[in-house]
């Protein structure tokens, strides 16, 4: 298969860690995946996370040969993945589509405050914790920045213990009401499912044949 475009994969990990999910199973897609490495919470506080990412996608469209440029990431990687999407490189729209596998992307939501109570790794993230109407707790909530219609595929586990599938269904809603393309599935299972599985792959595929020429 040729290749059709260049992946940036934002690894997982609470943004205190490392995951092992490296998006390699991706490149079954026609996709060059590249790696990208961000500060740990510890090591700095939002948005230099942001600032890594984006200088880790520069490097990426530089060594692309002209092929579309996609980001992609599970849990917290896959809320640096929106952030770089919705957001953009460089300009609003120099992202061809963002692949998020259970991320997290609102730190007020109800269902993660039951949930993450007394271990939120948001607060690790922004240095305090996050509340209603603080401009840094704002900024690092995904929903912020949503309006460029870049294409979305968004994928979770109904029985995820670490980040609750309303992230992603209230996604969703605000993505389609901002006017994104976006294919969302919900499905069984947990946490850091394996990428090729096959209703996972299928998905992929189908948003991939969206946003990308044939390969």
């Amino acid at each position: 298969m040729n290749e059709r475009g260049v992946l940036l994969w934002i690894h997982g990990g609470g943004w205190r860690a490392q995951a092992t999910e490296d998006g390699a199973a991706l490149a079954g897609h026609g996709l060059r995946v590249v790696p990208a490495r961000y500060r740990f919470a510890h090591e700095a506080r939002w948005p230099a996370q942001l600032d890594d990412v984006r200088a880790a996608a520069r490097r990426a469209r530089a060594e692309s040969g002209g092929l579309p440029l996609l980001v992609a990431g599970d849990s917290a990687g896959g809320m640096l993945a929106l952030h770089l999407g919705l957001r953009g490189v460089d300009r609003p729209d120099d992202v061809a589509g963002v692949l998020a596998y259970w991320p997290p992307v609102d730190p007020l939501e109800p269902d993660w405050k039951r949930l993450r109570d007394g271990d939120d790794p948001w607060a690790d993230l922004i240095g305090q914790p996050p509340a209603a109407g603080d401009p840094t707790t704002t900024d690092a909530t995904v929903t912020t920045h949503v309006g460029n219609r870049v294409p979305v595929l968004l994928v979770q586990g109904t029985e995820d213990r670490s980040v609750p599938a309303s992230q992603t269904a209230g996604l969703t809603a605000a993505l389609l009401a901002a006017g994104h393309p976006v294919h969302s599935w919900l499905t069984h299972g947990g946490h850091a499912l394996p990428l090729d599985r096959p209703d996972l792959w299928a998905v992929a595929a189908a948003f991939l044949d969206t946003v990308l020429p044939p390969g």
